[in-house]
């Protein structure tokens, strides 16, 4: 597939909805029928036996004649937004825009934007029984809505449905166009940084417990399906997994989400906390649906570092504020009870979680300090070139003798490399640990 392929089959298709958009304001206007058959009048084009990224998904996804003229409609403003210019008519007679046509202004782009009751109007004209057909296509539980092609968003409670923004996601916006996978990255919309990682599983030093539990997750992503259809468990089990880990800092946590994707080629994303809690009311739920609206249906894992800014204690409720944050709470709770996904929470004090967040989870994992033979290892696995090494350095000795998290650990390497380095040695020594350790050991009131 190559661009100018995909290039030309869009052309065919915008050519295709600019005579569907004709069709209906002739008819509608000057005919003033509204009962015509697009389907009869306007054909959709066939696909070309070379597949394109646009053709691709409408085949894969099984998608009609009505969603594939809505597609058309939320992409046009970025592919050819002088098509729409036409449905900025204006009703002479009072002076406004035509309701039926609905449709809206950016702040500064000049073109139409549409609305549900712009693809209504397309569709459908005033006929009322393919205006309930047209609303059945912008359901939840409907493919545009439901795989993420389209979002919805109303301008203000109590307003018409139909007078919800009709967007094309960023997501389908990059496949269809440019047939790239698009993985968004981290913006205002979407508070959540993809998390990838060099190591592997056997860089991670975790007891056989921790390792046990962590390997129900990775059975449960691999296996949801089998486990929920083939062994009839889908009426008793939702399909979502969540689970906390907590632990000292340094001790794995984030890692340990890290390889776990890697594990079963999912991406996960690390949740910013500090984008998603507001002090304004509504806002911490407005930010948090957004960002469980984009996971919806994709295998994504979900990665909350420091959890308990979100499922604290609540609270007894002694004024307004109280009660607001108990609800924002339970929003929260029933929103991550309803995520179909995985979610990895992560704390280092699991006494400041509130119980009842406790007990939707389906797993807890602690990860406790680890002992002087793991430390022994996680030393070992930082110095993968033993001729960096000094033949002084023992590492079972400094293994025993100093209790450090692996987030430790590594600062002391870094330390102990450009100690060598700045005093042209090619080798690390004991004493360049030492000296890292000691400077780890301040940190916490403690010395060598």
């Amino acid at each position: 597939m190559t661009p100018l392929m995909n290039n030309a089959c869009l052309d065919r298709e915008i050519a295709w909805f600019g005579r569907i958009c004709d069709a209906r304001f002739q008819s509608y206007f000057t005919d003033h029928e509204s009962d015509i058959s697009l389907h009869e009048v306007c054909p959709a084009p066939e696909f070309d036996r070379e597949p394109c990224a646009y053709s691709e998904v409408i085949t894969k996804l099984d998608l009609g004649y009505e969603e594939r003229v809505i597609i058309m409609l939320a992409l046009i403003p970025h592919l050819r937004p002088q098509l729409l210019d036409m449905f900025c008519l204006q009703n002479v007679t009072l002076a406004r825009p035509y309701s039926e046509i609905g449709g809206w202004r950016g702040k500064s782009h000049l073109g139409f934007l549409p609305t549900c009751e712009t693809a209504a109007f397309i569709l459908a004209g005033s006929d009322l029984n393919q205006r309930q057909r047209v609303a059945s296509l912008l359901k939840d539980e409907h493919t545009l809505i439901r795989h993420g092609i389209l979002r919805l968003e109303s301008p203000a409670p109590g307003e018409p449905a139909f007078s919800a923004t009709l967007q094309i996601s960023h997501e389908y916006l990059q496949r269809l166009v440019d047939g790239e996978a698009h993985k968004p990255d981290f913006n205002s919309n979407f508070p959540a940084k993809l998390m990838q990682t060099p190591l592997n599983w056997e860089d991670l030093v975790l007891n056989n417990e921790v390792m046990d539990e962590v390997n129900n997750i990775v059975t449960w992503l691999r296996h949801a399906r089998m486990i929920l259809d083939d062994w009839g468990l889908q009426r008793s089990l939702k399909p979502g997994y969540h689970t906390l880990f907590f632990g000292p800092p340094g001790t794995g946590k984030t890692l340990t989400a890290s390889l776990i994707g890697k594990a079963v080629n999912a991406d996960v994303y690390r949740i910013d906390l500090s984008m998603v809690v507001s002090k304004y009311i509504g806002e911490t739920e407005k930010n948090l649906a957004n960002v469980f609206d984009q996971a919806q249906n994709k295998r994504w894992i979900l990665f909350f570092d420091e959890a308990d800014s979100l499922f604290g204690k609540r609270t007894q409720t002694s004024n307004s504020n109280d009660r607001h944050a108990n609800q924002e709470i339970s929003y929260l709770l029933q929103r991550v009870e309803d995520f179909p996904g995985v979610v990895i929470f992560a704390t280092n004090l699991k006494a400041n979680i509130d119980a009842t967040f406790s007990r939707r989870l389906q797993s807890e994992v602690y990860f406790a300090m680890p002992d002087a033979m793991q430390r022994e290892r996680l030393w070992k696995n930082l110095f993968n070139d033993p001729q960096r090494l000094a033949p002084d350095i023992n590492f079972r000795a400094i293994a025993e003798r100093y209790e450090l998290a692996g987030d430790a650990l590594l600062n002391v390497a870094r330390y102990a490399a450009i100690r060598a380095v700045k005093n042209q040695r090619q080798t690390i020594t004991q004493d360049d640990l030492l000296r890292g350790i000691g400077r780890e050991l301040m940190k916490d009131g403690k010395t060598l």
